[in-house]
């Protein structure tokens, strides 16, 4: 019994690190923006309204300002998906070996995009917006299909 709960542990680890590491990426997303306030010459006034700074930042830092407000959207996205391949994986039904490949592939477009973003590689940002989106996609797909098969 323990090693047949052990092995779907083990399973789900690959979508566990989608999560961690999508989330990470959620925060990492923060520090270009917290670097263009300061070049936007942050004062303790701007807290009041952090928004108004955004006028003076940097044309990077419009763009931080971006990348970041869409992590959380695509956060959103993936972070159901990959919970429920947890939890099918948890409950003995089995995912494609892809599905493995998909989910971990998330965080590391969401990192390109960043960087695109950042450095204004609008082609390449829209390359890995789009494989990242068609990643929580399949995972979602995916998923269904194997609840839907029992």
């Amino acid at each position: 019994m323990f090693l047949a709960q052990f092995s779907t542990h083990v399973e789900a680890a690959p979508y566990v690190w989608s999560l961690v590491l999508s989330f990470g990426m959620v925060i990492l997303s923060i520090l270009p923006l917290y670097v263009a306030r300061f070049k936007a010459q942050f004062e303790r006034s701007d807290l009041s309204s952090l928004r108004a700074m955004f006028d003076r930042y940097p044309a990077w830092g419009k763009r931080a300002s971006w990348a970041q407000q869409n992590s959380f959207e695509s956060f959103s996205l993936h972070a159901p998906a990959t919970i429920l391949a947890i939890l099918v994986v948890m409950n003995g039904l089995a995912l494609p070996a892809f599905a493995v490949v998909v989910a971990l592939a998330h965080p590391i477009n969401r990192a390109l995009y960043i960087i695109a973003y950042l450095v204004n590689i609008s082609l390449l940002r829209s390359v890995c917006w789009a494989i990242g989106l068609l990643c929580s996609g399949f995972l979602y797909g995916v998923c269904l299909s194997a609840l839907t098969s029992i």
